[in-house]
């Protein structure tokens, strides 16, 4: 009755498990259809995904050969300490398989001394599993300290890779700017690459001790009770194995959703912190919480979800991959024993069928709790091809802003319809830069910005060293796209673009970028210590350079050139610009683009600053609205905004037209 009973609450379970498989199912339906019902409303949609290929992630031939792509950044030579790792790794998890015989071997000696009254025995097995105690202690926390040693060097090598590319040229502005199909570049580069190397070495270790289990306990095991047993087992594996694969294919998908809404979510509360001031002024704080909890809405549905997915798979798994693995051993060790005529056990005592029962239970509980880790170990794996997903996609983007190519929507243009009006194609990239010396000459160059939207469709003057231009015009008429373009942050979408070399032009923004670290490397930014000796320039001379721009008060306050401080809070706006005016002193180009840089600078100043440019030979592009500075220009550069543009030179008539 009772075993009918246990059978009852068994077959209970199961469809337990089966019936919140299938609510699980319908709520997924039933969310996937509210979602669609909502596309075209007013919700936040950031890196929202174009198709379905971004979010493939199952354990297939496309996840072995993306992840043998990783191993090789992570494990980039056959003699290396990651080598070292994995095979201290190995032989730990050997000794460890060899220690966790022997503890069943001499578990079983001492409790068949206990049964059977010998306090010699008991003694003998005692003292030496106490011998053992240290050594088995040892191998135990030597496999631990190579899986964390391990799981840091391949955080390590792969996100040097990933930063080399990414800080390689203007790939880092490239993603954010021009490219639009990473948003959370951040989130992948730190809390994924941990996560999925973390990943890597657990898979690792779950297959590996599992493997040598089997192999070692299916030895032991057939000399005992014969091949039947173990092969039972192994059929088991499989079949289970295949079951539960089937099951856990949503996992790799989930787990890519699950990132993309973890890095929106980062990605809104970054943004807060970077706008506050603005949204501040606008009274903005109930728009952006209500951005903010749409977004956090969207990653807390989606982890329910995830949730009540695992719950589903984790009372499967138990089900298959473990309890009723350790029935299917209970079957299979007893079998021996049951049959009374086995041959094994005709002529054998009470004591040793006792011992040998022991042994071969232990063994084989052993093995199925090994197969079990190993058919769990799919669930890992699954998980692993969504962190896998992800990393290919950062190192296929990188590579690819790396070679020029950026994937970005593009506007539709609309042009009049008109025989005289030729469309304009616009290719990004398909412009010529010519690097030459003390020239920057646009020849019938479209301005348009990485969207395609053309600013100016045909822009064409000629700037030598020694001539300033002011550069002039209403709010969005491309200055700002203009300046992109000269310092290659931008495309050329056609023409030629002749300039010097990107070191030879140097941009000075109305908001300077202040650094961390020393006082002197806000000036000599972004040269190092050993450029600057390199460079022949003493600390002399850069306190001249903060005396030109009257800052030399800031050295005498903090006494040293190494003093340390968060610049952006201890220098005022007008002490930023003029830090970044002696910034460039310093870097001595051929060309500046000034970007209202001395809007918080006195006029007085302001004169000596461009004076001294002239003296020390920078040629200047000046946005500024300022009439005190068109003295200091010899030609202006004049868009209206509506695509056409004037380059003429600066008369009197016209100062005084502009004052």
């Amino acid at each position: 009755m009772a075993a009918f009973s246990k059978y009852v609450t068994a077959t209970n379970s199961s469809v337990a498990g089966g019936v919140l498989l299938l609510l699980y199912l319908l709520r997924r339906r039933r969310r996937s259809g509210r979602a669609d019902g909502r596309k075209g409303g007013s919700d936040p949609v950031l890196n929202s995904e174009k198709d379905g290929k971004k979010d493939r992630a199952a354990v297939d031939r496309v996840f072995f050969i993306r992840i043998f792509q990783i191993l090789r950044i992570m494990v980039p030579r056959f003699f290396c300490m990651e080598t070292g790792y994995l095979v201290f790794i190995a032989a730990m998890l050997v000794a460890r398989t060899y220690c966790d015989v022997w503890m069943i071997q001499n578990g079983t000696m001492i409790e068949s001394a206990i049964i059977g009254r010998s306090t010699k025995d008991f003694k003998i097995f005692l003292f030496s599993f106490m011998k053992f105690m240290p050594v088995i202690a040892l191998v135990n926390n030597f496999l631990k300290l190579g899986l964390n040693e391990l799981k840091l060097r391949f955080r390590e090598r792969l996100t040097k890779s990933l930063y080399d590319q990414y800080l390689q040229g203007f790939t880092y502005y490239k993603m954010g700017n021009l490219d639009n199909r990473i948003a959370n570049a951040d989130q992948l580069l730190t809390q994924d690459v941990e996560r999925f190397c973390n990943s890597v070495v657990d898979l690792y270790s779950n297959l590996s001790k599992p493997l040598l289990d089997i192999g070692l306990y299916i030895f032991k095991l057939t000399s005992a009770i014969g091949a039947q047993g173990p092969g039972i087992m192994m059929a088991y594996l499989l079949i289970s194995g295949l079951f539960l694969t089937r099951l856990r294919r949503p996992i790799g998908k989930m787990t890519v959703a699950e990132q993309r809404y973890e890095g929106e979510y980062r990605y809104v509360n970054s943004r807060l912190i970077t706008n506050s001031e603005e949204i501040a002024f606008y009274n903005g704080n109930r728009r952006e919480k209500q951005t903010i909890h749409t977004t956090f809405k969207k990653l807390v549905d989606h982890l329910h979800n995830f949730i009540f997915f695992r719950f589903s798979m984790g009372f499967v798994d138990s089900m298959i991959a473990k309890y009723l693995a350790t029935v299917v051993g209970y079957l299979v060790v007893s079998r021996p024993f049951l049959n009374l005529s086995h041959p094994q056990h005709l002529h054998s005592t009470h004591s040793e069928l006792l011992e040998n029962y022991y042994q071969s239970g232990r063994m084989l509980l052993r093995m199925s709790q090994a197969l079990g880790r190993i058919v769990l170990a799919g669930r890992d794996m699954t998980r692993l091809s969504g962190f896998t997903t992800r990393i290919t996609e950062l190192m296929k983007v990188l590579k690819e802003l790396n070679a020029g190519k950026y994937e970005r929507t593009m506007v539709s243009q609309h042009e009049k319809e008109s025989d005289t009006t030729e469309k304009l194609v616009l290719v990004p990239g398909s412009g010529q830069v010519i690097n030459k010396d003390n020239i920057i000459k646009f020849d019938h160059t479209p301005l348009a910005t990485p969207n395609g939207d053309i600013l100016i469709k045909d822009l064409t003057f000629e700037v030598k060293s020694g001539t300033n231009v002011l550069v002039c015009g209403p709010n969005g008429c491309g200055k700002s796209s203009l300046f992109r373009v000269l310092g290659e942050l931008w495309p050329l979408f056609g023409g030629n673009l002749t300039k010097p070399e990107r070191g030879k032009l140097f941009y000075v923004p109305q908001r300077p970028y202040m650094t961390l670290g020393t006082l002197r490397d806000q000036v000599i930014y972004p040269d190092t210590n050993e450029e600057q000796r390199r460079k022949g320039i003493s600390d002399q001379v850069l306190k001249e350079y903060l005396d030109n721009v009257q800052l030399g008060h800031i050295l005498d306050r903090e006494g040293t050139w190494d003093t340390v401080q968060d610049w952006m809070d201890v220098l005022s706006g007008g002490e930023k610009q003029r830090m970044a005016m002696a910034r460039l002193f310093y870097h001595k180009p051929q060309f500046a683009i000034l970007d209202e840089c001395t809007s918080a600078v006195s006029v007085d100043v302001e004169d000596f600053i461009y004076s001294h440019c002239r003296t020390v030979g920078i040629s200047l592009f000046t946005v500024s609205h300022r009439k005190s500075l068109w003295k200091h220009h010899e030609y202006y550069l004049h868009m209206d905004g509506r695509g056409n543009y004037e380059f003429k030179p600066i008369t009197d008539e016209t100062v005084e037209f502009g004052s």
